[in-house]
């Protein structure tokens, strides 16, 4: 069973929480109001933190006063977590093999083993760890870990359609640390079928396990919901890649990370864990939404910097941003740094495929400080989305956020 280890370093913090029936937690702090959606690009940002309604016992908390880890999820955890695929891809084969005994079972527990558990599986453990946290002590019945650990895979399932169906769209080369599911021999454009058949055994597991329950239609909802909007996200994405760099900017470029990353792999995972705790108030939703989608903005530039000076070796892909001239943080931070002449060079040479145009793309972001900028940004947003996350008043405690912050922060891959 999954245990709801607290780190130490959050006794301080949480000690002014008032825990209410198991299912809804009030904290002495500031209600938040929507996050402000900034660019991150001042050093110097400062930050107003509210304090209307704060009770006199509970005082502001400091930064500087907690100590962050940049701990990835314990080996113990992930091996736990992984303990329960055998079983979920043996249920889908069998239930395939139900209508087709000649194989399409057999290729589509190929297809799960391949695409599904390579990864560090941060989505599907944030969504079991969440639920050990928020749910009442009662309902830690090892049945009900068991449905949280089905539903985390759930959350993973819907990732690896997600980044299958990216590669054929990008040309990726790798994944993952292995050749593209396209990229095999015998494969090819048929993994567009087999992304639509991951995506359709979500919503198998879901019936057989979860139409019992009364939230079985509230995440049948959420998965729908985070597909369709990610969908369009990655719409955005690949329209951006066909347009002229010049007309890249940060507003476009948060409607792109909004749609096409924070939803499903930030808001997903916690959203599912809520409604299996059996959660209903809607504001709790609303904040966990806010924050969430915040962290998602911070991942994804994360993301789009380590695409291009990250370390394939570490982080398992070869970056294809640059050629691919996508509307990427560096190429928008690029462009409004950037002087006529260098815009030129942007818009002579971002979206090549040859080695030449990529190499001077990357020189004139080193030339414009942007890894500089990114290390900048990091910092102040990381202590940003902190003060919001201790700004919540009412869902979720604050250590399901500062876990889930703890585990991006300063990431490598």
């Amino acid at each position: 069973m999954f245990s709801a280890v607290r780190n130490s370093f959050l006794q301080n913090l949480l000690k002014n929480q008032v825990r209410g029936d198991g299912w809804n937690h009030l904290r002495c702090i500031s209600k938040s109001s929507e996050v402000n959606n900034s660019d991150y690009l001042k050093k110097n940002e400062s930050i107003e933190k509210t304090t209307e309604g704060r009770s006199k016992k509970s005082t502001s908390r400091p930064l500087t006063s907690i100590q962050y880890s940049t701990a990835a999820v314990p080996k113990d955890k992930s091996r736990e977590f992984m303990s329960y695929f055998p079983d979920i891809v043996r249920d889908l084969k069998d239930r395939a093999e139900k209508y087709d005994s000649s194989g399409a079972g057999v290729h589509l527990a190929r297809a799960l083993q391949y695409n599904v558990p390579g990864g560090k599986k941060n989505r599907g453990i944030t969504t079991v760890q969440a639920y050990e946290l928020i749910a009442p002590k009662v309902a830690l019945t090892e049945a009900n870990i068991k449905l949280a650990v089905y539903l985390g895979w759930c959350v993973e399932m819907l990732q690896a359609m997600f980044v299958l169906m990216d590669d054929i769209m990008d040309g990726s080369i790798t994944r993952r640390g292995q050749p593209c599911w396209y990229k095999l021999e015998d494969i090819q454009l048929s993994a567009v079928n087999d992304g639509l058949l991951i995506e359709a055994a979500i919503y198998q597991i879901l019936k057989q396990h979860f139409s019992h329950l009364d939230c079985y239609a509230k995440l049948l909802e959420v998965f729908h919901d985070m597909t369709f909007i990610t969908t369009l996200g990655q719409y955005l994405d690949t329209k951006s890649a066909r347009e002229d760099v010049m007309t890249f900017t940060m507003e476009r470029y948060k409607s792109i990370v909004a749609n096409k990353t924070s939803y499903y792999t930030f808001y997903l995972p916690i959203a599912s864990a809520m409604h299996l705790a059996g959660y209903t108030d809607l504001e709790a939703f609303r904040q966990a939404k806010t924050i969430l989608l915040e962290m998602g903005h911070f991942f994804q530039i994360q993301d789009d910097f380590l695409d291009c000076f990250g370390d394939p070796a570490v982080t398992g892909k070869i970056g294809t941003d640059i050629q691919d001239g996508k509307c990427s943080w560096l190429a928008v931070v690029c462009l409004q740094r950037a002087t006529a002449a260098q815009k030129k060079i942007m818009k002579e040479h971002y979206g090549k495929h040859n080695e030449e145009s990529i190499q001077r793309i990357k020189q004139l972001y080193e030339e414009l400080s942007i890894p500089n900028t990114y290390a900048i940004y990091e910092e102040d947003s990381y202590k940003m989305i902190t003060t919001h996350i201790q700004q919540t008043s009412r869902g979720i405690p604050v250590e399901v956020y500062l876990k889930l912050l703890d585990k991006i922060y300063r990431r490598k891959s």
